[in-house]
């Protein structure tokens, strides 16, 4: 099992995994350009090189990119629907290059006209991604599932299995499950029956290979606000209970990544790391008393 964080790339790229190697992290998530902004700089050779050599030095397993917040592949006007096209592509091509594991983005906004009236839109955009670079790339195009406001697409495994298997089920098409995602949309994952209802629909409509880690977020809202505010692992309305999800064993081969605030400025810590290992041991615990 690899446990990480999503961590910031002030200073390069390189710097994010110097940085989880010395709060013990052996996953990690970064951006590849601004969250919120739709230009995405040039990636230099030496700065992907720079940074996979960090990766090997500090000894971290999976990582994962994730696009800009901006892009919605269901826009009705074409220049933003250009825009979010191209700001996948880019972030593609990125991270072929630091050899990444996975781009995880989110879908966008279906603007009330529901999945069906987006689909023709959205798969061509992820056809035309998967196409982009090295096309012997292991890095997977992977759909991470919505907490539920504005319309948004991907909101139940049902709505992202649709759109894999428009796409023809590609290899190359991974998911990602965010825990305060799941609990904004209702899903109560302090349940071992609720998690165990959506693990068999995850392995029975996707397939368990295909997810490629958990976002492990602690929620600050309560359960099905469609809202998505992040607390630390373990110290939000979940809380410890987040151990019933990351100790199921048919999920023990997805790294574990964390999107917390973390305790300080500069983002999680060895604390939260530690934090998120301890839930992990005491899920995997309860698991094997039940």
């Amino acid at each position: 099992m690899e446990f990480g964080a999503h961590l910031k790339t002030a200073g390069g790229a390189y710097k994010a995994a110097e940085r989880a190697g010395e709060i013990g992290a052996d996953a990690l998530q970064i951006f590849t350009q601004s969250p919120r902004m739709w230009r995405h700089p040039d990636l230099d050779p030496e700065t992907a090189e720079r940074f996979r050599a960090a990766r090997t030095a500090n000894d971290i397993g999976t990582v994962t990119c994730h696009a800009t917040y901006l892009i919605n592949l269901g826009a009705t006007d074409d220049r933003i629907y250009s825009k979010s096209v191209e700001a996948l592509r880019r972030t593609m091509l990125a991270a072929q290059a630091y050899q990444a594991d996975g781009v995880v983005f989110h879908l966008g906004s279906h603007l009330g006209r529901g999945l069906d009236a987006a689909l023709h839109q959205v798969v061509p955009a992820l056809r035309i991604v998967l196409g982009e670079g090295n096309k012997r790339s292991k890095t997977r195009l992977v759909i991470e599932n919505s907490a539920g406001a504005g319309n948004t697409m991907g909101l139940t495994l049902e709505d992202i299995a649709r759109v894999i298997d428009e796409l023809g089920r590609p290899k190359r098409i991974g998911v990602c499950l965010d825990t305060c995602h799941l609990w904004a949309t209702g899903i109560d994952i302090r349940d071992p029956g609720c998690v165990e209802e959506l693990v068999s629909e995850l392995d029975e409509r996707i397939g368990l290979d295909r997810l490629v880690c958990l976002h492990v977020n602690d929620a600050a809202l309560p359960l099905g606000a469609r809202r998505d505010v992040h607390a630390d692992p373990g110290d939000g309305l979940i809380g410890h209970k987040l151990s019933v999800m990351l100790g199921h064993p048919k999920l023990q081969h997805a790294a574990q990544i964390t999107e917390s605030p973390g305790p300080g400025p500069d983002g999680p810590d060895k604390t939260t790391i530690a934090a998120l290992r301890r839930l992990h041991r005491a899920g995997v615990r309860r698991h094997a008393r039940a």
